[in-house]
């Protein structure tokens, strides 16, 4: 086959307007997936986990979340707007004197961050927070 200009732009064109009819993967579900595999379908309830998050990120590379559970043996930290939403599980012991944990994350434009612990008895809670990210990040 010979690629002349012309083809080449004609085939860069029929892939941009078939990128645009398909649109981009949408990454919330794979969050939602990602926490209903972790639950195994069980209801989620909230208000027992403190999750601190900047309400806008300066640089999306280095992001600072913290998360507090009392009574929490795990807390998986998700980022909905990432190709890869789970960024972070923590696991506690019996005799871990705080149920809390701190990191830095690197988020893509503006999603949520999503803390999920699964508490003593078994049960699962959620807290959420938005973040506004000005720069940087996974998407540019």
């Amino acid at each position: 086959m010979d690629l002349t200009r012309r083809k080449v732009l004609a085939i860069g064109s029929g892939t941009l307007a078939f990128a645009s009819l398909t649109g981009l993967p949408a990454y919330a579900s794979l969050a939602d997936e990602a926490i209903s595999a972790l639950t195994g379908g069980a209801n989620i309830g909230d208000g027992v986990i403190s999750l601190t998050a900047p309400e806008i990120a300066e640089n999306g590379n280095t992001v600072p979340i913290g998360v507090d559970a009392p009574g929490a043996t795990q807390i998986t930290l998700f980022a909905d707007g990432n190709p890869v939403p789970n960024v972070a599980t923590f696991n506690f012991g019996p005799l871990s004197a705080s149920r809390s944990a701190s990191t830095r994350i690197r988020l893509a434009p503006t999603q949520n961050v999503i803390a999920v612990a699964k508490m003593e008895d078994g049960s699962f809670q959620m807290a959420k927070a938005e973040v506004k990210v000005t720069i940087g990040g996974c998407g540019g």
